[in-house]
């Protein structure tokens, strides 16, 4: 899942892996315009989901949700050929006819979130979305700039960057409810958490592949440990204050459980796909867990 142009737990195909070294003539141009970044369509898509999710229980207007998923899609997407085509990505534009193929995609890619984006503000609706879209805009624009500062930095920028992807979750929450209260705030905390988390997993995951035993993980994973002592405080003070039901809480539990028994496992072979599928199944649970914590604790 990560990579140094990507958002976040970015896990990339053999073909995007070595589209730097083939020509522009040979390459093709879904290289230039389609995302890399595939465990992040999980970390917008899961906090967007429970967000609508845990709204539609107490609100029955589900549309302005549809047009909100179209939106978000399609801003996602726009990064990946607007990074080609200004040459702030991995890949870049080299011809004619990548620039008029990136372009394109551009127009036609904006054009499906303003329409969307029209639907959502239609009659003066939904007007708190551009405050959570400013803060996304935040996050991705310190994301950047801590990824340029040094190698030292990507991984809190990856972090930083969840902040923004996560943001879907109170999005999603509004636009369904009309509210943009406790528990909007309550949902982008945790998939804030949850993401967080996962990013500095699999980061690790991927920096120990060579690593065997208890001494060596604990010297490499202190961090990751420290912060599963934080994540599980963050859970504890968030029931205390009644920010987040002790049912959704639970949501973190095989999280926790995956991260601190890897220091016990033996050593094997890092297979990054299969870790990908792993971490999406994971996703899929904390999200079904957190909106069943939500639904039934309050």
């Amino acid at each position: 899942m990560p990579a140094p142009s990507g958002t976040v737990l970015q896990f990339t195909s053999p073909m995007a892996q070595s589209a730097t070294h083939l020509t522009a003539s040979s390459r093709p141009t879904t290289l230039l315009i389609t995302p890399r970044e595939h465990g992040a369509w999980g970390l917008l898509l899961v906090p967007l989901a429970t967000g609508g999710a845990v709204g539609l229980f107490s609100a029955a207007n589900g549309w302005p949700l549809v047009a909100l998923t179209v939106a978000a899609l399609a801003l996602f997407w726009l990064r990946t050929p607007a990074e080609s085509l200004f040459g702030s990505g991995l890949i870049r534009v080299q011809n004619q006819r990548e620039r008029r193929s990136v372009s394109l995609t551009i127009l036609i890619l904006a054009a499906v979130a303003a329409c969307a984006l029209a639907l959502l503000f239609w009659g003066g609706r939904d007007r708190a979305l551009l405050l959570l879209g400013a803060a996304a805009g935040c996050a991705f624009v310190a994301q950047s700039v801590l990824r340029k500062l040094s190698r030292r930095t990507r991984m809190l920028a990856q972090v930083v960057g969840t902040l923004g992807l996560t943001v879907t979750a109170p999005a999603a929450y509004y636009v369904v409810t009309g509210k943009l209260n406790r528990a909007a705030l309550a949902l982008w905390i945790a998939n804030f958490l949850f993401a967080g988390n996962q990013v500095h997993f699999v980061q690790m995951r991927i920096h120990s592949a060579k690593l065997n035993g208890w001494s060596e993980k604990f010297a490499h994973g202190r961090s990751f440990l420290l912060g599963e002592v934080l994540l599980a405080i963050a859970l504890i003070l968030g029931w205390r204050f009644h920010l987040l039901p002790a049912l959704a809480t639970l949501a973190f539990l095989p999280l926790i459980y995956r991260g601190t028994a890897w220091f016990f496992e033996p050593r094997k072979p890092l297979l990054v796909r299969r870790l990908g599928w792993t971490e999406l199944t994971h996703a899929i649970v904390f999200g079904a867990l957190l909106v069943a914590g939500f639904h039934f604790g309050r």
